[in-house]
């Protein structure tokens, strides 16, 4: 089996992990065996296989290492975390999945009123961080697999996908926007038309001091070289589900990266799925980590203005 093949089944190997995450992999091979904070997959052949949770349990680790707590405590205090959310987190985890239902429900009548009334909702209790991470990131993550599965509509996808553009636009439109801090150029992927992830991504960026210029869905990859110049960009975030197989995106992703004059990334599933593609193209795949992904934007500017 291929690194690609495996891929495709959401199943990444070492590699692709550490590239990431950022985390090497002695260092995932000794959190495995000497913390057992991870379980990886194990191919016939030995090699290590992980999920998309792995990557989420490697990021959460990351961060506690950050606050400053030692590697030899990670383990206790997650199964304490666990063990509290589990006892804790019933009610809350209940009352989130009432609201999504809600949701669905609205979308698969088409009925906006009540949509917007279940958000407000929300928004009434929880900040609107919160509301993002537990309502509309899951929200999403349901309606896709409803999609997949042959459960929802065109239709459907159509109206949410409207209401939430409109959502996070305003979002984005009233922004606080910062007067300093490095500027990034952000764009969909040839073919991709679904622009949400790329819109919370421009939000969270917002939020960490990033200056932003949003050229939204489905743009030609041609056209980056001469926008990333006009604008002085320090860097250029792609987003999409897929990478197009046509003239404009794979076999042209080399001569398009030489051509643009800073850091291009890629974020969203296709950072993963196609990772191969990207890295060879000189292209840094971010993953599905928002902040993991803007963290590593941060240093990679960082370290291009020292040199």
């Amino acid at each position: 089996m291929t690194d690609s093949q495996t891929i495709s089944d959401g199943l990444y190997p070492i590699r692709t992990v550490s590239e990431l995450t950022g985390v090497n992999a002695i260092t995932l091979r000794a959190w495995e065996r000497r913390y057992g904070l991870l379980e990886p997959i194990r191919k016939t052949s030995g090699h290590r296989l992980y999920t998309q949770a792995h990557i989420d349990l490697i990021t959460r680790v990351v961060g506690l290492l950050e606050r400053g707590m030692r590697i030899g405590e990670i383990k206790a205090h997650l199964g304490a975390v666990e063990a509290s959310a589990t006892t804790d987190g019933r009610d809350a985890d209940s009352r989130w999945r009432r609201l999504m239902d809600r949701m669905v429900a609205a979308i698969v009548q088409f009925d906006e009123d009540a949509l917007e009334s279940t958000y407000n909702e929300a928004l009434a209790v929880y900040p609107i961080n919160v509301v993002t991470k537990r309502l509309l990131t899951p929200l999403l993550q349901e309606l896709g697999r409803r999609w997949e599965g042959g459960e929802g509509s065109v239709a459907e996808e159509h109206f949410f996908g409207c209401y939430l553009r409109n959502k996070l636009g305003a979002r984005f439109h009233h922004r606080a926007k910062p007067v300093e801090g490095p500027k990034l150029l952000l764009a969909c992927l040839p073919g991709d038309r679904h622009e949400t992830g790329l819109l919370f991504f421009a939000l969270a960026a917002n939020d960490s001091g990033f200056r932003i210029v949003l050229l939204g869905a489905d743009l030609p990859l041609s056209e980056l070289p001469a926008a990333a110049r006009k604008v002085d960009a320090d860097g250029v975030v792609l987003s999409g589900l897929i990478v197009a197989d046509n003239g404009d995106s794979n076999s042209k992703l080399d001569a398009i990266a030489a051509e643009v004059d800073c850091p291009i990334f890629v974020g969203g599933h296709a950072s993963v799925d196609a990772f191969d593609i990207f890295k060879r193209a000189n292209i840094e795949p971010l993953g599905l980590d928002i902040d993991t992904g803007l963290k590593r934007i941060a240093n990679t500017l960082a370290r291009n203005r020292t040199h």
